[in-house]
């Protein structure tokens, strides 16, 4: 089968034919049909994400696809069923084993590509605003790299709970994007004075920041009192040093949430957020944006273009047809 491998940190990764894995004890086998690429598997291809498989591995983090065979003592998922699943990686391949109880069923009008760009992305967000940053309606919230695979996300759900969103992202087209997902007000990231802009906004409650660096300390100066600052990612490449007396005197709260760490540690908050999300897939409320659909031997194609910035919303990798 075709897999995206990565051999070594300096080769980078390369197309390879390896076997079929065979599904162990409480395993599923996936024909996998769809993988979502995250910013994560960039970091992982460096050697800087904070979970390091052991070389050589897959790259993928987050499938959709169909069950095609059980590992000893699994009940189900049944053979053909259609399911979601974040292994951390092994998702750029045509098969793939994932533990049953990590599979979430999809709903019959989620398509693969869907479902395999949901996961990730929405749950970091509704962790964050909902179980971590406790946002609540009336409220206004502030999201960098509003166009992102995250970012995005965030604009959708923290209108959807009855937030105030502040958009940032660069580029009126990108802007576009997060002003169709709900936002309400949107900073074009290339126009200087950030701080400024958002004080003359009212200020603002919470601060999604999927960039770092400057903007996210324009922002902390520009949060109201006990405002949270919740940093999702640094895409921007530069981690902020957070004064700690600006905390101090504003009664401010960093939060750290890490959306993976919760698949270990608390599984059971993982799935009632998911369950939560697929409700609110099904009624209608949440629409994945899908920039690019790539099929797998392009794949490293679709890392230039998180590289890059240049997609919005998620890209996501599909696998030849059976």
């Amino acid at each position: 089968m075709l897999a995206l491998r990565l051999d070594a940190v300096e080769t980078g990764p390369a197309l390879q034919n390896i076997a079929k894995p065979q599904p162990g004890p409480g395993e599923v086998r996936l024909r996998i049909r769809a993988c979502g690429l995250n910013f994560a598997d960039l970091l992982m291809l460096e050697g800087k994400y904070q979970e390091r498989p052991a070389l050589p591995f897959t790259l993928g983090m987050e499938v959709s696809g169909i069950v095609d065979a059980l590992g000893a003592g699994t009940s189900g998922p049944a053979p053909g069923s259609r399911v979601a699943v974040v292994g951390g990686h092994g998702g750029l391949a045509e098969f793939g084993c994932y533990p049953a109880a990590a599979c979430t069923l999809i709903p019959k009008t989620m398509s693969f590509e869907q479902a395999a760009a949901f996961q990730i992305a929405y749950g970091t967000s509704h962790m964050a605003l909902d179980h971590r940053a406790h946002l609540r309606a009336g409220e206004t919230l502030f999201v960098t790299g509003a166009a992102g695979g995250v970012g995005l996300t965030a604009v959708e759900i923290g209108k959807r709970m009855g937030a105030r969103v502040i958009a940032s992202a660069r580029g009126a087209e990108k802007l576009r994007i997060a002003q169709d997902a709900g936002a309400d007000a949107l900073i074009d990231s290339n126009t200087p004075g950030l701080r400024d802009t958002l004080k003359s906004l009212g200020g603002i409650d919470v601060v999604y920041d999927t960039v770092g660096g400057a903007a996210f300390m324009e922002a902390l100066r520009a949060t109201r009192p006990e405002g949270r600052l919740i940093p999702i990612g640094f895409a921007g490449g530069d981690v902020p040093q957070i004064p700690s007396n600006l905390l101090l005197v504003k009664n401010l709260s960093v939060i750290g949430l890490y959306w993976g760490g919760y698949l270990k540690f608390a599984p059971e908050t993982v799935a009632r957020s998911m369950a939560t999300l697929f409700e609110w897939y099904g009624a209608g409320g949440l629409h994945p944006h899908i920039s690019h659909v790539i099929p797998l031997p392009r794949a490293s194609d679709g890392l230039e273009l998180l590289r890059r910035r240049q997609s919005t919303g998620k890209v996501v990798v599909v696998m030849p047809e059976a």
